[in-house]
């Protein structure tokens, strides 16, 4: 049986992971339609995060195959994140930068929740074996 500590950890990392997801979904969508868009009135740019909503199904049904591929996945926009934080200046750097910080959340909450469900996984399989 897990312990209550555990089980809160757990729910606190799956939290984490789903919020930081739909920040960086409305980070991306304001960044290239608002805030600082590549092009003025707007950008195409914005379709970045469409792949980014494919997981949040997975994550609300505490799916451990989408916490292993999203934790991959956010690797693409922590880059994106790095590099344009150190090429623009002004508020799209800033909102890189933003990007790089929730990309981190996201892959810090997503490898400890896996982390987590297999060791309580480990934990019930040997409670379970005789002596």
């Amino acid at each position: 049986m897990a312990s209550p500590s555990a089980v809160r950890l757990a729910h606190y990392t799956r939290a984490l992971a789903v919020g930081c997801l739909l920040v960086l979904i409305a980070l991306g969508l304001a960044w290239e339609l608002w805030l600082a868009p590549l092009r003025p009135g707007g950008s195409w740019w914005a379709l970045k995060v469409l792949p980014l909503t494919l997981p949040l199904p997975g994550l609300l049904r505490q799916r451990m195959y989408t916490y292993r591929w999203l934790s991959l996945l956010v690797w693409l926009y922590f880059t994106e994140g790095v590099v344009r934080a150190t090429s623009e200046a002004g508020l799209s750097a800033t909102l890189a930068w933003a990007q790089v910080a929730l990309c981190l959340g996201l892959f810090t909450a997503s490898a400890l929740h896996v982390r987590l469900r297999l060791h309580h996984a480990r934990r019930l399989g040997a409670d379970a074996t005789p002596d």
